[in-house]
């Protein structure tokens, strides 16, 4: 393997630097939905075009950032470790020749079947023929986007092995800017005005995979047709794939069902249960999937050469930091949601009834937060040891337990219990996927991290009620959006600097990791 080529940093480096990247893209992401709040409210065509969007979107999971992103790096990973570059690049050829067939195709037939798929997936949108026919034409004109970001996802697979993670982290920025420019320029211009969000989803998922061929051609890799579809690299990719697709598919099952139960309910939750997911995938886009994202190439890596005793050190490591940050990230969602919700979308047409509710729905996320998070940097060790089995059949299990949660919970909670269910669900997943990992022969010192994990856990809390219910008012001018911002640093900061110091009296040895990072010693 050319060395020259593959950047060398630690772990808590390189996911630093995905949590950077991947913290500008999310903030964007937030811009983004602040603008469709603010253009559009909530409203029927608002839930036209999430329902349409999440089609396209769920298949993106299962053919790209997914199950086929999680099958193809620990493969590629070891044809560079083991082979020559050349090698792997071969393998990349021909996984992307076969995307391009297989999702194509697919994108043509989900253009033919849209009216079938809107009709099983939102079927309460039948009672009005205007929002059903809008969602189809919706989900018609973004299947495409299903092809691009395949594409894309391959492409940060093939940087992050050589340790190039900075751009691809970045790349979805130019897929929110994408959508963002086109609500601005079209709004006004559009007879139908949600069709500008369709249409940015398309110009955004060209710039994400656009944004990162430079980084591509640095590494070497040039693109040609390959059609050997027997290679052998490729059935591997296939044999990891599909038991993924199988996990995977599983939990978007839950999501069609999460959505077809909000269809029924009244107009607009499925739009607060999107607006809700949005928040609390922020602190899970930045730091758990950055976690993930850098562990799965590094564990890849460790596996090839069988030390597990090592890989169980970068795992304990890894799941510590995620514990570290998504603990009080969490706390924050959960406390001080009303206030995030106020200041992230309550403007133009998001209305105060709107913002109670998209609280309500931010409340039941938070607590599943924890569970999301520690799956993404859980299930990569599995994948690493080419075991994609267990983690499907796992998430069969909470699948099922989800939708059977579904409907007790939504007599108590109504659309808030689909975010309750779901919550509880991600939970279990992660307890089963812990419990399970051992018999892998993966040594993890589960007694230190269950001690940390209280101990960060009541940090958190302490922190964040703290600083939420300190009598302090901040105020500067007459202005309302500054009041709000200022108010909301307020809280923030102080809830950070409360839960450090709670965590270095508690002795937690993730606060020695980043003061060793940062000042030495």
């Amino acid at each position: 393997m050319s060395t020259s080529k593959v950047k060398k940093s630690s772990l808590l480096a390189s996911a630093g630097l995905v949590s950077g990247a991947t913290a500008f893209s999310r903030v964007f992401g937030l811009i983004r939905e602040q603008t469709m709040a603010y253009f559009f409210g909530v409203s029927a065509a608002t839930d036209a075009f999430v329902t349409a969007f999440r089609i396209p979107n769920l298949l993106r999971d299962l053919f790209a950032e997914g199950a086929l992103s999680s099958a193809f790096v620990p493969v590629f990973k070891e044809k560079l470790v083991n082979e020559s570059d050349q090698e792997a690049f071969s393998l990349a050829r021909t996984v992307a020749t076969a995307i391009l067939l297989v999702v194509g195709g697919i994108v043509l037939l989900g253009m033919v079947a849209t009216p079938l798929i809107i009709f099983i997936s939102a079927k309460g949108f039948a009672a009005d023929p205007a929002k059903f026919e809008l969602t189809v034409s919706l989900t018609r004109l973004m299947f495409v986007y299903l092809l691009l970001v395949s594409l894309s996802a391959l492409v940060m697979g093939m940087l992050n092995s050589f340790g190039r993670f900075g751009i691809p982290a970045v790349a979805p920025a130019v897929f929110n800017l994408g959508i963002i420019f086109s609500v601005v320029v079209l709004y006004g211009v559009l007879e139908v005005p949600v069709y500008a969000l369709a249409i940015g989803v398309l110009v955004g998922g060209v710039g994400q995979l656009v944004v990162q061929l430079p980084s591509l051609v640095k590494i070497g890799f040039r693109f040609r047709l390959r059609f050997n579809f027997l290679d052998e690299g490729l059935k591997r990719v296939v044999k990891l794939f599909m038991p993924m697709v199988l996990g995977m598919s599983a939990g978007r099952i839950n999501i069609i069902v999460n959505t077809l139960l909000a269809s029924f309910l009244i107009d607009g939750s499925i739009t607060y249960l999107n607006y809700s997911y949005r928040l609390m995938h922020f602190p899970l886009g930045v730091f758990a999937v950055a976690l993930g994202t850098v562990a799965l190439p590094r564990a890849s890596e460790t596996a090839v050469r069988g030390d597990m005793d090592e890989l169980g050190r970068t795992f304990s490591q890894t799941l510590g930091l995620n514990f570290f940050v998504i603990l009080p990230s969490a706390a924050f969602l959960a406390m001080v949601g009303p206030d995030i919700v106020e200041l992230v979308y309550r403007w133009g047409a998001f209305s105060k009834v709107d913002t109670a509710n998209t609280a309500l729905a931010l409340l039941h996320y938070s607590y599943g937060l924890i569970g999301f998070a520690a799956v993404r940097v859980t299930v990569p060790i599995f994948y690493a040891l080419k075991d994609s089995a267990l983690p499907a059949k796992l998430s069969v299990v909470s699948v099922v337990l989800n939708i059977a949660l579904y409907f007790p919970l939504i007599e108590i909670l109504d659309f808030a219990g689909l975010a309750a269910a779901t919550s509880v669900a991600g939970l279990v997943n992660i307890s089963l996927l812990l419990y399970f990992l051992p018999s892998r022969k993966v040594p993890v010192a589960y007694g230190r991290l269950f001690l940390s994990f209280l101990r960060m856990g009541l940090a958190a809390v302490l922190a964040v009620g703290a600083a939420r219910f300190l009598p302090v008012e901040v105020t500067f001018g007459d202005s309302e959006v500054l009041r709000r911002s200022l108010n909301l640093v307020f809280i923030l900061i102080t809830s950070g600097l409360l839960y450090i110091v709670l965590c270095f009296a508690m002795r937690v040895k993730e606060v020695s990791v980043l003061k060793s990072r940062f000042f030495g010693g």
